[in-house]
């Protein structure tokens, strides 16, 4: 007789966030050693990876990369790898040298401000990854230059998610949602009779209230939006993700949505896309493979938004799917469009009502 299938559910403080796992197996003692390995591997990365805590090694790095070659744990190395990777195909709009630029706004341990133009320009000579110089024959880096400083925290939640989904597929664990607070989520497998997790997403103007539905099945998620950190100046609101060229807020954009096999690149191209916007998204999709970027777009009247969404090649191999809305369905039959093939799919998920987590 097969053991009856048990659910856990069990969440964490790290990172300045809550990371969550959900998971299903027939062991619950042996689901919650997991769940204890993963959230110790989670306290781990944050000790190595924080720039809050002054002995952590990229606070370490920070300090001493500018005058000498800093030797860098492999793991950690390859994350800088794959940051300065992504920093450069973006053009830069994901970059993890644009930490300075974060204190100049007060988003750093303080109160938001508005740094003058003469100070941003004095800050963006210290921010860019072509400052960074990776030697992977010794796995050592090197600053060119004196305040340069590295901030994962666009990129760091998702690598954390991308862990301890490798430790719960280590252990057997088929069935799992790992995610990291509002920022970055991977769904492993999908829950008993169910062909996907349900994953709710924010209005951007209503932490209530879901702009979308989508499932997912053994993909990531992450999101970018200006509701998440922010401040007020008269009747302005300035938004924590910054353009590393301008130096500034970004402005007319209120959420980017990736789905890609790693939650890693999710993180990370969820803040360059927000950055680069629909058109130079487009642009970059055309040219990468595996991707998903939905955008959440100011309209002209009042709290309303238009969506848009892009997809690159390969994309019909991620594990997400979006329902139709009764209002998509209306207007695809007035288009004259056959809604034959999405119907057959929303069948598929149509059991997938599990654990919705707003983002």
């Amino acid at each position: 007789m097969r053991a009856a299938i048990t659910r856990y559910e069990a969440a964490h403080q790290a990172m300045g966030t809550e990371f969550t796992l959900v998971a299903y197996g027939d062991d619950p003692q042996y689901l919650t050693a997991v769940g204890n390995e993963v959230f110790d591997e989670i306290d781990r990365l944050e000790g190595q990876m924080s720039i809050y805590k002054p002995k952590s090694e990229l606070s370490v790095i920070n300090r001493t990369a500018a005058s000498r070659s800093v030797c860098v744990e492999p793991k950690l190395f390859e994350l800088l790898v794959n940051a300065v990777d992504h920093s450069q195909s973006t053009g830069g709009a994901f970059d993890v040298t644009a930490g300075p630029l974060m204190k100049a706004w007060g988003f750093f341990r303080g109160k938001g401000r508005v740094p003058s133009n003469s100070e941003i320009a004095q800050v963006l000579r210290r921010v860019g990854s072509r400052h960074v110089h990776l030697n992977r024959a010794e796995r050592t880096i090197r600053f060119d230059m004196e305040g340069l400083e590295l901030d994962l925290g666009a990129i760091g939640k998702g690598y954390a998610v991308d862990r301890a989904v490798d430790i719960v597929r280590r252990y057997g664990v088929t069935r799992a949602l790992v995610s990291s607070g509002t920022s970055s989520l991977y769904a492993l497998g999908a829950p008993p009779g169910a062909r996907g997790w349900s994953i709710s997403l924010r209005n951007p103007y209503s932490s209530e209230k879901a702009a979308n539905i989508v499932y997912l099945r053994n993909c990531s998620l992450s999101t970018s939006g200006n509701y998440e950190k922010f401040f007020k100046l008269g009747t302005k609101t300035y938004a924590h993700i910054l353009n590393p060229s301008t130096g500034k807020p970004v402005e007319n954009m209120l959420a980017a949505i990736v789905l890609a096999p790693s939650a890693c690149d999710a993180d990370a191209l969820s803040t360059a896309f927000y950055v680069m916007g629909v058109e130079r998204t487009r642009e970059y999709l055309a040219t990468h493979r595996d991707l998903m970027a939905l955008f959440y777009l100011p309209s002209s009247t009042g709290r309303k938004f238009r969506r848009a969404i892009l997809r690159s090649d390969g994309s019909s191999r991620i594990g997400a799917f979006f329902p139709r809305t009764p209002e998509r369905k209306r207007k695809s039959t007035r288009k004259g469009t056959s809604t034959g093939a999405s119907a057959r799919s929303s069948a598929r998920y149509a059991t997938a009502r599990w654990d919705d987590r707003s983002l």
